[in-house]
């Protein structure tokens, strides 16, 4: 059985991590090369940066810091934001990334996935999902969760898996930032839709919502951010608890 992966997430603004609550309410966290660091050391499994406000700035993400991240750490590395193009991708992936995180342009284009798996391969392209309660239907919302796409999340995920994507990032919109838990219904239609990895995201409080959402929605990894920013809780730490309730995870 593959180990379950604890992957930490820096949200970056202005060359800042940021956290908010569902999307808004943004405030500092922390020096992104200084937390990189300290996660690496932290034996997190991956780790994740995410340029909030690049697509709906309509301008590329910061591949400067990302080069300066990447020359610190040595855990795989994804990162996502304004990520518009196949020639966005291959700067990242240059500048030390491991994977490239799509949201926005794939919804708008779809075939970006074919082609980005086809020339970088799908272990490299990860599907970032926001997606948000509407009506009893679980939609993607883009452009940094400002714009709702109408798309249903759980057939999206099984659209990206077929063009080749070869990991969703799935991010409840409801569960950001609130600390009340993994959205495990959405998490677990979209885990039992595809075949690939999906990382759980949004609203992570302590270990025992990140072993809910290994035992009940059978995530492959948990991704949060305010439990490790504001250090409430240790990477470490929080492996040997899911050790000890039985899951899988690499020590």
């Amino acid at each position: 059985m593959l180990a379950k992966r604890i992957i930490p997430c820096l949200d970056i603004k202005d060359n800042e991590v940021v956290k908010g609550i569902n999307f808004e309410g943004l405030r500092s966290a922390g020096d992104p090369l200084e937390l990189a660091k300290r996660y690496n050391d932290e034996l997190a499994d991956e780790l994740m940066f995410l340029d909030i406000t690049a697509s709906h700035e309509k301008r590329k993400t910061i591949s400067e810091l990302v080069k300066k991240i990447s020359e610190n750490i040595f855990i795989p590395f994804s990162v996502g934001g304004g990520v518009s193009e196949i020639e966005d991708i291959r700067n990242l992936l240059n500048s030390g990334a491991d994977k490239v995180s799509i949201n926005t342009a794939a919804v708008l284009n779809p075939g970006l996935i074919d082609e980005a798996a086809k020339k970088f391969g799908s272990s490299t392209i990860v599907i970032a999902i926001d997606a948000k309660k509407i009506g009893g239907e679980y939609l993607v919302f883009t452009h940094g969760g400002r714009k709702n796409s109408g798309v249903n999340a759980v057939l999206w995920a099984k659209e990206a898996e077929s063009r080749g994507a070869g990991e969703i990032l799935l991010t409840s919109m409801d569960r950001d930032g609130t600390k009340n838990g993994y959205e495990i219904n959405l998490t677990s239609s979209v885990v039992q839709s595809v075949r690939i990895p999906v990382i759980a995201s949004g609203g992570a409080k302590d270990a025992k919502d990140i072993e809910e959402v290994f035992k009940k929605a059978d995530a492959s990894a948990a991704l949060a951010a305010s439990i490790f920013h504001y250090e409430n809780s240790g990477i470490i730490q929080i492996k040997k608890y899911l050790q000890s309730k039985g899951i899988n995870v690499r020590l």
